[in-house]
């Protein structure tokens, strides 16, 4: 019996965009409306309020110089447009161990199957997507359809992302790609970024003036902060001499986590929440994804807790 049930989990996950459609299946059943309703319209009219309905949508500048009640009524131009932004450089593949699977994830193939799960929501609600991929510069960009050959398209970019083995060498440079997609956009979009925001750039503020940048266009920006939490932030390896590589640089330091393990943490810590309060100063939503919890443990229920919003 159970080598029946790993064999059918087996034939179940065949594929990037079976894994999508089983993560989403329960979470868009009966769901009728987008969990991002209001995003993609454009304003039309006003019309009076009625007493009982939603207020989400009261103009309050007009009540303040009216002393009534109006709603601002929108017309749809085309369905929601995301744009699915996915860092590959190479500390995106840690941790570079032998065992990399769907219940093991490592920090790009954790993004991949988020991505893909997103890419088959957006489909059932006929929502356009876009996809995006950067290192030290943006490697891809497409354009946000709506199409099955463009789904069937995006699906098959992100295989090539899991099937590539490529570790070592390729930076990080978060500012110049995010800024050069900034530019690329040009439609009011939803952009969700997924990075480990790790970077040879010293320099925090310039990741901070990136972000601003897609906000001051007006998209609406998610940032999932993805990371090995037990060992990139609280370092928690065994007590005994490590060999450490940069998976960028190739850069090799020798010491016992032991020994800096306080300091580390409590820089770790104070750099996520320097990074989150600056989202939240932009009015970015940040999201903590931690590799070791799953991305259906973390993906789908954000945005169900977010489509309860709307």
């Amino acid at each position: 019996m159970d080598k029946y049930i790993q064999h059918s989990r087996i034939e179940a996950f065949n594929s990037l965009e079976l894994i999508a459609h089983q993560a989403v299946e329960g979470f868009i059943t009966g769901l009728h409306k987008s969990p991002f309703h209001g995003f993609s319209v454009e304003f039309a009219e006003h019309r009076q309020y009625n007493p009982g309905e939603s207020t989400r949508f009261i103009d309050w500048k007009l009540y303040g110089k009216t002393d009534k009640l109006y709603v601002k009524r929108f017309e749809e131009e085309t369905n929601l447009r995301c744009h699915l932004v996915i860092d590959r450089s190479s500390s995106m593949y840690f941790p570079a161990v032998n065992q990399v699977d769907i219940d093991h994830p490592n920090k790009i193939l954790f993004s991949v199957y988020a991505a893909a799960a997103l890419s088959v929501l957006m489909k059932k609600q006929r929502d356009a997507v876009a996809l995006s991929c950067f290192s030290d510069q943006l490697e891809l960009h497409t354009e946000a359809r709506s199409s099955v050959t463009h789904h069937k398209f995006l699906m098959a970019e992100l295989e090539k992302i899991i099937e590539s083995k490529e570790v070592n060498g390729k930076s990080t440079d978060v500012a110049f790609s995010l800024h050069r997609l900034s530019e690329m956009i040009h439609q009011r979009s939803l952009v969700i970024i997924f990075s480990d925001m790790l970077d040879h750039h010293d320099d925090l503020e310039e990741h901070f003036a990136a972000l601003q940048h897609l906000k001051h266009d007006k998209h609406e920006v998610i940032l999932f902060h993805v990371k090995d939490k037990k060992f990139e932030e609280q370092l928690d390896f065994d007590d005994r001499p490590y060999r450490f590589v940069d998976m960028e640089s190739g850069e090799v330091i020798k010491l016992n986590p032991i020994d800096i393990r306080d300091n580390y943490r409590k820089a770790a810590t104070q750099s996520r929440l320097m990074l989150e309060q600056r989202c939240g100063a932009y009015g970015i939503e940040y999201v903590e994804a931690d590799i070791n919890l799953g991305f259906e443990g973390i993906l789908l229920p954000y945005f169900f807790k977010r489509q309860k919003l709307y």
